[in-house]
């Protein structure tokens, strides 16, 4: 998830233009048929930071054209998603006591969130701790919810903390987002690399997460973190939301050789749908400024009630509408996907598409259009267990890894 203001101007074309059909491919009924029976799972979803929202109920079908959102239980069925990681994200803020008391507080307040939510609609959703825990789940028609941290920011100082979100139930988890933090340097930090990977304090983050059965994620991070983390981990490694830098050369994307030592070690890389890091946006300085200027108005969206809300969108649309510009389709988004699978194959690919957090592209609005992966998989010859895999195979062994190395490592504790 991007900081507000430059998430609200990332979005700026997807809110500006209607749901779409295309491009991408035309989902038959047989290829929708072979979607739903497939356990799918999306590894980065961002939702949660609407659970909170003024009248907003994840249990109703939104229009995200309206209201910004893309996952919610009507259009997760209408998509065919079963489920995926929750996202416990916190934005990295001051390292100074008072800014990570209050990161903190952030953190907890969203995984209480996250339980609450569950906890409310027993029939609909239930939270998942292991990875057999999925196809049970998925059995009884109810959503698959795992939970992840991004940017452990919040955890600063105090590596026990990482054990207590672990009996919250959390099962993923990556060091830093946009910034360096006190764990690892981020891979778009605009002060450059800190530590040249991971600090002293990270690297023993690496081994608290192997020894709790946790899966270590190296989304954001910098290549020399993917590099130390592979070194040092004695579990796979997981890429939750990201793409190849062969395809769109951005730091946040991930080359060819690391792809192919992340997939020797075992790992994963779950492609997104994030447009900066897709491919290179039209500049627009003029409409980036009004689409500043705007959110500085109002504020945080997320405390706004829906009529305002609503208010929000009509004035963004109008400025947008001043200045036309482009962003990627889906088409550009399949370049990465398959890429990375011919790359390393079906068994080290997956999807994690930044869904609520600024993923989407032209013919992928929101969580209702993901059976043209499955559609644009199939037709490039994959197999139906291919497809199996890379929907929710690969990360479910990637946690059965951690599952199986914390369990080892206590036997022998």
């Amino acid at each position: 998830m991007k900081s507000f203001v430059a998430l609200c101007v990332t979005l700026a074309a997807s809110v500006a233009m209607p749901a779409a059909a295309g491009p991408g491919p035309v989902v038959s009924p047989a290829v929708m048929a072979l979607h739903q029976k497939l356990i799918t799972l999306d590894t980065h979803l961002d939702t949660p930071a609407n659970f909170s929202r003024p009248g907003w109920d994840f249990t109703a079908g939104h229009d995200g054209h309206e209201d910004f959102s893309q996952v919610d239980l009507p259009r997760m069925a209408k998509g065919g998603l079963d489920g995926g990681f929750f996202a416990i994200y916190t934005a990295q803020g001051p390292r100074t006591p008072e800014g990570i008391r209050a990161a903190r507080e952030a953190a907890l307040v969203r995984a209480m969130d996250i339980r609450e939510m569950v906890a409310a609609h027993p029939d609909r959703m239930e939270l998942a701790f292991t990875a057999d825990d999925a196809a049970r789940i998925a059995a009884k028609g109810k959503v698959i919810v795992y939970q992840s941290i991004e940017n452990s920011y919040p955890l600063s100082g105090d590596i026990g903390l990482m054990a207590t979100f672990y009996k919250f139930g959390v099962r993923m988890i990556g060091p830093a987002h946009f910034r360096n933090n006190d764990w690892a340097d981020s891979s778009t930090d605009p002060a450059g690399l800190e530590w040249h990977g991971l600090s002293p304090a990270g690297k023993a983050f690496v081994a608290e997460a192997n020894r709790l059965g946790m899966i270590l994620d190296a989304s954001h991070s910098s290549d020399d973190v993917l590099d130390q983390m592979l070194a040092l981990s004695a579990t796979p490694i997981i890429l939750s939301h990201s793409g190849c830098k062969a395809v769109y050369d951005h730091p946040r994307n991930v080359d060819d050789a690391r792809l192919k030592a992340l997939a020797a070690k075992g790992g994963v890389i779950q492609i997104n749908s994030y447009g900066d890091y897709i491919a290179k946006a039209v500049a627009s300085p003029a409409r980036d400024a009004e689409m500043k200027a705007l959110m500085a108005k109002v504020g945080n969206r997320r405390d706004l009630p829906p009529a305002e809300v609503a208010a929000l969108m009509k004035e963004r649309r109008a400025i947008l509408a001043k200045y036309p510009g482009s962003r990627p389709d889906f088409d550009m988004f399949a370049k990465h996907l398959l890429h990375a699978l011919k790359l390393v194959g079906p068994e080290h690919v997956g999807i994690g598409l930044d869904w609520d957090g600024g993923g989407g592209v032209i013919g992928m609005e929101d969580v209702t259009d993901i059976p043209k992966i499955t559609a644009v998989i199939k037709a490039a010859g994959y197999s139906d267990k291919d497809l199996a895999n890379i929907w929710s195979g690969n990360v479910l062994r990637v946690l059965k890894a951690a599952e199986i190395y914390a369990k080892g490592a206590a036997a022998k504790s």
